[in-house]
């Protein structure tokens, strides 16, 4: 992408950030549409696990438009979003404990090449506290939802089930799901956002 071009990118997601934060809901669609690929990318490159590929993908995106606040616009809406997208898939690997795979390879978008290093996690005392405690919150805003979404929330992320098991066990169209899940999870974002920073 040619510097005017990527100068008059940046332009426009600016413009578009402004209006999501005023609660524009085409531009927040718009957004999602245009980088909706390169985050799946970056996830993908990342985690190498297609089962969780749309759960993380729409989970980048909630977490980047409930904190629309915090953008600088000195910066480039996409470098902040794909920032939010590794330190997001960082979080994921740690707590599945994943084994990673090599990012040495850059991430092709329409912004250029994206590099991404994960940094190397060490042992710290108070980590498995942490956790229990990152665990407790979890678990008490699963039990806040109402009843139909933390159904969904358990058989997908607890019970691992896919889409289509868990519309067999629910009797709910695929499509239902996914909305639901969508929801539970902004729910849970809302309800964990303030207490989880602070660990």
């Amino acid at each position: 992408m040619k510097e005017e071009e990527r100068h008059r990118r940046a332009e426009e997601d600016a413009a578009l950030v402004k209006r999501a934060i005023g609660g524009d809901q085409t531009a927040i669609k718009h957004l999602m549409r245009r980088y909706r690929n390169p985050v799946a990318q970056i996830v993908y490159k990342l985690v190498r696990d297609r089962s969780q590929l749309e759960d993380l993908t729409q989970e980048v995106f909630i977490k980047a438009f409930q904190h629309l606040g915090d953008f600088d616009y000195q910066h480039q809406f996409a470098s902040w979003l794909f920032k939010i997208t590794n330190n997001h898939c960082i979080d994921y690997i740690r707590r599945k404990k994943l084994s990673v795979y090599s990012i040495d390879d850059h991430v092709k978008t329409e912004d250029g090449e994206i590099g991404y290093e994960i940094p190397d996690s060490t042992y710290e005392p108070d980590l498995n506290l942490l956790r229990e405690q990152k665990s407790r919150l979890i678990h008490q805003a699963i039990d806040s939802l109402p009843r139909k979404y933390r159904e969904v929330i358990v058989l997908r992320h607890q019970e691992e089930l896919s889409y289509e098991e868990i519309a067999k066990r629910t009797g709910l169209p695929v499509n239902t799901i996914k909305v639901q899940l969508f929801r539970a999870r902004e729910m849970m974002y809302k309800s964990l956002r303030d207490k989880i920073k602070h660990y």
